[in-house]
């Protein structure tokens, strides 16, 4: 079964709504996502304050969500989701900015490694 990662980038609609946008997505439709056949978990990120050094881009997003998916159709898995929008299974707040929505879908081509895993060596 193939495996992927579809990362959500997303922004409250205004600052006053962040706690709004936060509950829901937390406490509703990450478990929404999750309730679609093929998807399996789901984490959540808030962009940090410190970012990479040699990284001078202007950031649009604040918000990020991690799913991964585990299916053998993935065109079907995420026509679920489009199907499930806006229905009782899948409803959304007005706290949530549909219009700056960004999202990416990527195959998994190299399982996890871990840094626990890997030797290397000393450096002087």
């Amino acid at each position: 079964m193939a495996k992927y990662l579809f990362l959500a980038f997303t922004n409250p609609r205004t600052e006053a709504q962040e706690g709004e946008f936060n509950q829901w997505y937390e406490q509703d439709h990450v478990r929404d996502v999750l309730n679609v056949p093929g998807f399996v978990s789901a984490r959540r990120f808030r962009l940090a304050q410190t970012q990479f050094p040699l990284d001078d881009q202007a950031h649009t997003h604040r918000y990020l969500a991690l799913y991964e998916i585990e299916t053998d159709d993935v065109a079907a898995t995420l026509q679920e989701v489009v199907a499930r929008v806006g229905s009782p299974d899948m409803q959304y707040t007005d706290a949530f900015n549909m219009d700056t929505l960004q999202a990416s879908l990527f195959e998994e081509i190299m399982p996890v490694l871990k840094a626990e895993d890997v030797q290397r060596p000393r450096r002087a």
